[in-house]
């Protein structure tokens, strides 16, 4: 009996690369799909019906069970009905997955407003879509459910995917108020953070030289090697179960065979004062801590992952004065940890 035995999801981009190995792994695991897929270009041109259908097919054929869908996550009504059809066709809903997303990459200033329109739209108004209908009928319903949104690194600042990157941390803000909204009714809420080797990959300068040297594009090679979009899915099941029902509000790097837990926005310092701020004073006071205004990335310590705080929680204990009436305190175990880390 398979992991998801009853259950029934929905998949966006669900015909190609992670989004398809996602539906195939759901459906192997018991769980009825809805395959979403408008199969547009990468750049959101055109449509291809197939595409959809194709995966449905695939799974049928394995035994499970598959419900194509062929609309635009741009349309909230069109979302609307998707989620009415997969409750229509299976009794109910109960995972969603957003994974469809589009390019259109350019340089700020040679960005034009539909560019950034049309990414924004797909990426965080397709997001907030399928959530914003799904969790109408996790709230009625009431017996759980599992959102499982897809941002990127290039949330952090990628140069060249303005639309892109301003999409996805959207998207991170966007699964942290789920998460604090809808656990009271047994829903969790977490983003991955992926990498593989898919359509987007081969559109980088990068894929263009491995295409040289190969002849074919990264997509083309990655079966079976670390950069199968197929290695994405696993995670992605794992959230959608009862087992993990404790997960919520996390954002997760998956790709190749590793898995990375974020910090979520960790506090990484504090700075006090008893009186306003002068801008002298930041001038002479930032440079004796600038190691620590942009956090490391988030290590282990003692076992476990270092959790953030409010200034509010902090001991009294851990502030420094650093000068007249200025304290300023610091994470110290997440920080030593990273340095230590950092020196061995």
């Amino acid at each position: 009996m398979g992991r998801l035995e009853g259950k029934v999801a929905l998949v966006t981009g669900a015909g190609r690369g992670i989004g398809r190995g996602v539906a195939h792994l759901l459906a192997s695991e018991g769980a009825a799909v809805v395959v979403n897929d408008l199969g547009t270009g990468l750049a959101g041109e055109g449509a291809d019906v197939s595409v959809a259908q194709q995966v449905v097919n695939e799974i049928e054929a394995a035994g499970g069970r598959g419900l194509a869908n062929t609309d635009s996550i741009t349309d909230y009504d069109a979302v609307g009905a998707m989620v009415d059809s997969a409750i229509s066709q299976f009794g109910k809903l109960d995972i969603v997955v957003n994974v469809a997303g589009i390019l259109r990459d350019r340089m700020i200033f040679n960005m034009a407003e539909e560019e950034w329109d049309a990414v924004v739209a797909v990426h965080l108004k397709g997001t907030f879509n399928t959530c914003r209908h799904a969790s109408a009928h996790f709230r009625e319903r009431r017996e759980g459910g599992r959102i499982i949104n897809f941002s990127s690194v290039s949330a952090w600042g990628s140069p060249g995917q303005p639309n892109y990157a301003a999409a996805k941390y959207g998207i991170l803000g966007l699964t942290a108020v789920l998460a604090n909204s809808l656990d009271r009714y047994g829903v969790t809420s977490n983003a991955i953070l992926p990498y593989a080797a898919t359509r987007m990959i081969d559109s980088t300068p990068r894929a263009e030289k491995v295409r040289e040297e190969t002849g074919k594009l990264p997509s083309e090679l990655a079966e079976g090697t670390e950069g199968d979009p197929a290695n994405v899915a696993p995670m992605v099941a794992y959230l959608a179960t009862d087992d993990a029902s404790m997960i919520n509000g996390h954002f997760f790097g998956v790709g190749g065979y590793q898995i990375s837990l974020y910090s979520n926005w960790e506090l990484g310092g504090v700075l006090q004062a008893d009186r306003r701020w002068t801008v002298q004073e930041l001038i002479d006071l930032f440079p004796r801590i600038g190691g620590q205004i942009t956090p490391p990335e988030p290590v282990e310590a003692n076992g476990r992952m270092v959790k953030g705080a409010t200034a509010q929680q902090l001991d009294e204990n851990a502030w420094q004065q650093i000068a007249d009436g200025i304290q300023y305190w610091e994470n110290s175990l997440y920080y030593n940890a990273t340095r230590q880390q950092a020196a061995t």
